[in-house]
């Protein structure tokens, strides 16, 4: 059996293989936030240093050798603080619990951490992440200087941590696959459960709101165990979808309107991504289902171009080539100014109704981190001016995907009122995602538990 440290173990020595020869690491985990008076936001720990620690604490620092010893600072065993906020781990116990090496009082850091970067060649930290952080590191250097008479070097380097635990992280290891499987299916079962409680809802004559289907999610979501959201769920009724960034409000849920819900749980540290939209009365009209299918036939093309070996950029150009000929069949772009697929392609055309990019990273956060561009090919850049904004715009060569990568496959499409545009499809907002994990023969989509074709959402929304 796995010890519940291993993971943890195991990524701190690889992290500790990358600082070089006399290198030392320092991580803070996130600070508490108030909310109010007396009063704070549920804690949440810095993605960061979990990854390294598994210790969901506040109040802690994470500090780390090129040798691999691994010292944390945390808070004390505190028997009335205890009463008020929690059991706490504390120092002690920490080095069983977590498989460090040292534990000491989170209040010893600043006498501590000088000693520990004395005689250390380079410093890494992540940069820009942690407001006073780079600060506070200064501090502690300037303790190191003042002791050069007795003969202590202070670090003459400074580096991100960043750029060694990005490309960590965005290469999944099996535990990590695993924990985001099971947050999929959490939020595939709360997408579910909110598009039959909106059909429900309205055979009954109820008067339904949008926060009613964001109950839902938050329902399903604590039952099976997940934390929190990932992010703030979106509950778009109508009109609203067409703000992509819209969130769950008190708006009325009207028959023979359509519903976005973009929401996923968190899980263990690890975020879920999910959008379906589908009519709130679980049947769709034309209009609805003829932009609803092409949206899906778009989603479609960018899972075939999602393989290993592939571009992270060909899914969006695979969804944009679909999308654009649709729009063009359908009239949401006028074939007599902007004449073949190509010309509109390149005119940027498209972006009136779909201004987003079709996926992004999905790990411990829901935007995760990873460069977009290939580290080998940096330096081939190319310049190009944008057709609509004039912007000069450098293109690098996009990141290569590789097995063990997570992005999300999210095409949509938003039709705003506007002269040209038939009139059936105004106000009609359509965006549809998938959790995808890149495997040795294509992708993996990990949240098809809850259904994407019409008709199997219809049927769904009839039971």
């Amino acid at each position: 059996m796995q010890h519940p440290h291993t993971p943890y173990a195991a990524r701190r020595a690889r992290v500790a293989a990358q600082l070089g020869e006399g290198g030392i690491a320092i991580v803070p985990t996130a600070p508490a936030q108030a909310r109010n008076r007396d009063s704070e936001f549920l804690y949440r720990h810095d993605s960061y240093f979990y990854y390294l620690s598994g210790f969901t604490e506040p109040h802690a620092w994470l500090v780390l050798t090129a040798n691999g010893h691994a010292t944390l600072f945390c808070q004390p065993k505190d028997l009335e603080r205890e009463i008020w906020d929690g059991i706490r781990l504390g120092p002690d116990a920490a080095p069983a619990a977590l498989g460090v090496d040292e534990a000491y009082p989170v209040a010893e850091l600043d006498t501590r951490l000088p000693r520990l970067l004395e005689n250390r060649r380079t410093v890494w930290y992540p940069f820009a992440t942690h407001h006073g952080l780079a600060a506070r590191v200064e501090g502690w250097l300037n303790s190191v200087r003042a002791r050069a008479r007795y003969g202590a070097l202070a670090p003459e380097a400074q580096r991100d941590l960043c750029t060694v635990l990005d490309e960590m992280r965005l290469i999944k290891d099996a535990h990590e696959l695993d924990v985001m499987r099971r947050a999929a299916r959490i939020s595939a079962g709360a997408h579910v459960r909110a598009m039959q409680r909106s059909a429900a809802m309205l055979r009954a004559g109820l008067d339904v709101r949008e926060y009613h289907l964001d109950a839902e999610l938050l329902h399903e979501f604590r039952q099976h165990g997940s934390q929190s959201p990932a992010y703030g769920s979106i509950v778009a009724a109508g009109a609203n979808a067409c703000v992509l960034h819209y969130r769950a409000d008190a708006a009325p849920i009207s028959d023979g309107e359509l519903v976005l819900i973009d929401a996923g749980c968190e899980l263990d540290g690890y975020a879920s991504d999910i959008t379906r939209t589908f009519p709130a009365n679980g049947r769709f009209t034309g209009p609805q289902r003829a932009l609803y299918d092409l949206v899906l036939a778009s989603q479609q093309a960018a899972v075939d171009a999602t393989k290993p070996g592939a571009r992270f950029t060909d899914p969006h150009e695979a969804t944009v080539k679909v999308l654009t000929q649709g729009m063009l069949d359908l009239g949401l772009i006028d074939k007599g100014q902007h004449g073949t697929l190509d010309d509109a392609i390149a005119h940027r055309a498209y972006f009136a109704h779909y201004m987003h990019r079709t996926g992004h990273w999905l790990g411990m956060d829901v935007h995760d981190v990873g460069s977009y561009v290939e580290p080998g090919e940096v330096g081939q850049a190319s310049e190009r001016r944008d057709p609509l904004s004039g912007e000069l715009i450098q293109d690098r060569p996009s990141r290569i995907l590789r097995p063990g990568m997570v992005l999300t496959i999210e095409p949509g499409l938003y039709v705003r009122p506007s002269e040209g545009i038939p009139r059936e499809f105004w106000n009609i907002g359509i965006r549809i995602e998938d959790d995808a994990i890149v495997s040795d023969r294509g992708c993996e989509l990990i949240t098809r538990d809850v259904p994407v074709e019409a008709d199997a959402i219809e049927a769904l929304m009839r039971g």
